[in-house]
């Protein structure tokens, strides 16, 4: 193990299962400084990896939305001759290509019923949510020998010139330095039971008249219906970038907002890995814990409902939204409030706050 010099780290999923992937990163290049890095990810999430200073090579998976024909990437990673691949993420098709491509080292799960293609195992239920993706993610390293107990690092390089076209596009629309800055993400491009538009309509509301916040609505390819319907409950002074920033502008933004607000979806984590204070609001399903999927941040305030409060779920499974309408648009205003304050504020108010109660 110790003399890996060329080394592949797969995830070829969406964007957050990326962010949560990128701690990984620097455990590597500590362990293995001389190694060459690289990563196999899907074509609309490595924009994110630019100039990442611990990548010597990005793979695209795919071409837009369709994938790489399995033996045209197949002889590109051949050829590369990598000593080891760990597959964060695995499916049968990228298991098949490790083990054809001759990777001496194959790190993957032990609980699929393919794991026969990978020779260094590790035996986690991630389904069980005992720990955070991210945690688990790093864990996959012990297959190699490589242990930390560092704190996380999300390496996320933001370059001057989209720190500069997202201050020139915030000058455009009266957003200055001091204003106080709510970004707000309505959708969650199919990952999450949603919040509903109308409820983040009101709460930019709020955030406008009561906090004198300036909000920028964004979101992605396909979420202009849900941004619009946002907008709609929106009588004034919000701004919709909806499908108007590229990735990395869209994380230059969420660095110089004072506080993102989402559903469970990738941004959320880009705002946690930039050090944005965040609020994510999460259904109340195994598949989507806050525990495994939530921001990996002290910043935070995450809302889950009480299925057991909900009319159609009633303790089970949850089959529909109904139950997010359960959280109201008062406690999260009032986790914003909290969260925009400054710290010293923040610690008066939670002392008052102590000595009411008492």
């Amino acid at each position: 193990m110790e003399e890996l010099k060329k080394i592949l780290l797969i995830r070829t999923d969406r964007l957050g299962d990326l962010i949560l992937t990128l701690p990984m990163l620097p455990v590597i290049r500590r362990h293995f400084p001389e190694a060459s890095i690289s990563m196999l990810v899907s074509s609309y999430a490595s924009e994110i990896l630019d100039g990442n200073r611990y990548i010597d090579e990005v793979l695209l998976y795919d071409s837009s939305s369709d994938p790489t024909p399995f033996l045209d990437l197949l002889r590109a990673i051949r050829g590369r001759a990598f000593d080891a691949a760990i597959l964060v993420h695995p499916t049968l098709r990228l298991a098949l290509l490790v083990f054809l491509a001759r990777i001496p080292i194959r790190v993957g799960t032990g609980y699929r019923w393919y794991s026969f293609f990978f020779n260094q195992k590790v035996y986690e239920h991630r389904k069980d949510a005992k720990r955070h993706e991210a945690e688990y993610n790093l864990n996959l390293l012990s297959a190699i020998g490589v242990f930390s107990d560092s704190p996380l690092e999300f390496p996320l390089e933001i370059s001057a010139s989209s720190t500069q076209r997202v201050q020139q596009l915030c000058e455009r629309v009266s957003i200055w330095e001091e204003d106080t800055l709510i970004v707000i993400h309505p959708g969650s491009g199919g990952s999450a039971r949603d919040w509903s538009p109308k409820n983040f309509g009101k709460l930019a509301m709020r955030c406008i008249e009561e906090l004198s916040g300036k909000v920028v609505l964004t979101g992605v390819k396909g979420e202009e219906g849900i941004v619009q319907e946002t907008m709609n409950h929106i009588s004034r002074g919000a701004v919709n970038l909806v499908n108007q920033l590229g990735l990395k502008d869209l994380v230059a933004l969420i660095r110089r907002a004072d506080l993102f607000v989402s559903n469970s979806t990738g941004p959320l984590h880009i705002a946690a890995a930039v050090g944005t204070p965040v609020i994510g609001l999460f259904p109340p399903t195994s598949e989507c814990s806050p525990e495994r999927w939530g921001p990996y941040t002290a910043k935070k305030r995450v809302f889950v409902p009480d299925r057991n409060l909900c009319s159609r779920c009633k303790g089970g499974e949850c089959e529909a939204a109904d139950c997010m309408e359960l959280i109201t648009v008062e406690e999260v205003f009032d986790a914003a409030k909290l969260l925009l304050m400054s710290d010293e504020m923040r610690e008066r108010y939670e002392a008052h706050a102590q000595r009411t109660v008492l």
